[in-house]
């Protein structure tokens, strides 16, 4: 559940790249009226704008030559500030300026690291003339993460993030602990087989180290899948590959230590403890099982998120193609 990463950032922005564009266009409407921007600036507008959007970052004016010719109306946790940084800022050079095509057309440009927050960002620019004959570009600046984030309706989730990998993180720590118990148990009882060396040796004793260590290594992969899945890494819950992932390498877990002991209880066997035959049968069954079972879920998962991807891929080029005609 860590912060989203450039790449899922990116991908989801081409995912859902005409919906984003959507979105800022209506944005821009709403502000497109350059008395808003008139000393004493509309504060109650762009507040009520900072609550109802709260990915937008920045927003200034641009007069015709593209130099910026008000203050930075910065919106920060919700807050409207004006900022006097950038004011008479040549942005001439600027795509946001420089694509603009005509009046009242609306361009956004490609996704780019902000100067002034340093994440991926969007620039969206429109062209509009007052009632007195001023032409003017209004430009604003979006936070690309929050802005996917609040379109997938995933705000409060991530408001909540801190909260829950803290819980994650106990629980590996737990684990972990776990974990030292059984290997100090395994290095207590490799110790007292060496010592014992001289004595009739015991042909099961070594079994019931493998077993502990094999049960320490099963707690630390399945603490370690926890660590990364749920803490260290960002977990796109709206893709079904990333449940699957954890699922799987969940499942893998247990089948690893299943396999383990089914193989201890068939060397057992072997040895003369013929009550254990049935157990280690019953065991390399289940193992069977599972790997068919994970097989089958892997493949139809996979599959039916194929299938949703291209329908989706197929929606958004019929959009495309309705758009341009």
């Amino acid at each position: 559940m860590a912060a989203m990463s450039y790449l899922s950032v990116i991908e989801r922005y081409h995912e859902y790249e005409h919906l984003v564009h959507e979105l800022l266009e209506s944005i821009l409407i709403g502000v497109g009226d350059i008395n808003l921007f008139e000393q004493p600036i509309s504060a109650k507008v762009f507040e009520d704008m900072a609550i109802s959007y709260p990915f937008v970052e920045l927003i200034y004016l641009l007069d015709e030559q593209g130099t910026q010719v008000c203050p930075n109306i910065s919106v920060v946790n919700q807050q409207v500030k004006l900022l006097a940084c950038g004011h008479h800022a040549d942005r001439s050079q600027r795509p946001y300026f420089t694509q603009l095509t005509a009046l009242d057309k609306v361009h956004i440009t490609r996704p780019y690291l902000s100067n002034s927050g340093g994440g991926l960002c969007l620039s969206a620019s429109q062209m509009i003339k007052s009632t007195s004959g001023q032409v003017v570009i209004v430009v604003i600046d979006v936070n690309l993460t929050r802005l996917i984030e609040f379109m997938m309706g995933d705000s409060a989730r991530r408001k909540m993030s801190p909260f829950f990998k803290s819980i994650y993180a106990v629980i590996v720590i737990c684990l972990f602990v776990l974990v030292s118990v059984l290997m100090s148990t395994v290095i207590r009882d490799i110790y007292t087989l060496f010592s014992q060396i001289t004595e009739t040796p015991n042909p099961l004793q070594p079994f019931g180290i493998i077993i502990f260590l094999t049960l320490a290594l099963a707690i630390f992969d399945l603490g370690k899948t926890i660590l990364e899945e749920e803490v260290l890494m960002h977990k796109d819950i709206f893709r079904h590959s990333s449940t699957r992932r954890t699922i799987t390498r969940f499942i893998s877990t247990i089948l690893i230590a299943i396999s383990i002991e089914a193989l201890l209880t068939m060397f057992k066997a072997s040895l003369g403890e013929k009550q254990y035959i049935e157990p280690a049968i019953l065991m390399m069954l289940a193992v069977v099982g599972l790997l068919v079972g994970l097989g089958v879920y892997v493949y139809l998962g996979a599959k039916a998120e194929l299938l949703l991807t291209q329908a989706q891929a197929g929606k958004h080029t019929r959009i495309g193609q309705g758009k341009s005609e």
